[in-house]
């Protein structure tokens, strides 16, 4: 037994479909004009390097004179300082690897922090 097929006349013609209601593809955002180029924040963690070695010799020069002068101990601070001084150089190597501004904002505040701790030691 076949089924009879309707004859042409029957059929909508294809004008007559409705249009497909697909949502619009989602469109990535617009780059914002004024961030830093990623060779900008490699430049940037490459001289936060030579900060951070900076603020290490000063917060060596300041746990040295706080050693003579003081009773010869270091304290808790001046070992906070040399540890923000490593997590400086882990986030200025996290920024050289995967370019953030906010991994190299890390590495100069860290940089920055380590001789104010060693001084109020």
């Amino acid at each position: 037994m076949t089924t009879p097929t309707p004859p042409a006349a029957d059929l909508p013609a294809p004008a007559d479909l409705p249009a497909p209601t697909d949502p619009p593809a989602p469109t990535a955002p617009a780059p914002d004009p004024t961030a830093p180029s990623t060779r900008a924040l490699r430049v940037l963690a490459l001289c936060g390097f030579l900060l951070l070695a900076g603020c290490l010799v000063l917060t060596a020069v300041l746990g040295l004179v706080d050693a003579v002068e003081g009773d010869g101990v270091g304290g808790g601070l001046l070992t906070a300082g040399l540890w923000a001084l490593a997590l400086g150089a882990a986030a200025g190597t996290a920024a050289l690897a995967v370019p953030r501004r906010a991994l190299v904002a890390a590495q100069y505040a860290l940089a920055f922090a380590a001789p104010v701790l060693a001084a109020l030691d």
